[in-house]
C-alpha cells in the first residue's frame, strides 16, 4: 500500500512528494532529491494504524 508523503530536502529545503510503502513496518533507503539531485536518507516507521513517520537526513548528518 503506497501512501503519499511530503518531505523537505535537507540540502536545498524544497518540499518533495514521495510515496511510502506502508506495508513494511520499518525501512531505510536513499532517494535522490528531485530538485538538487543530492542523496536523502529516509528512515521510515509505520505505526499500528498504518501511519508512516519519516526522518530524513543528508549524507553528512550524524
Amino acid at each position: 500500500m503506497l501512501v503519499p508523503h511530503t518531505i523537505d530536502c535537507p540540502y536545498c529545503g524544497e518540499s518533495i512528494d514521495i510515496f511510502l510503502d506502508a506495508s513494511v513496518p520499518h525501512q531505510r533507503y536513499i532517494e535522490d532529491c528531485q530538485v538538487c539531485c543530492r542523496p536523502i536518507t529516509l528512515d521510515v516507521s509505520v505505526d499500528e494504524e498504518g501511519m508512516p513517520s519519516v526522518h530524513v537526513s543528508g549524507e553528512n548528518d550524524a
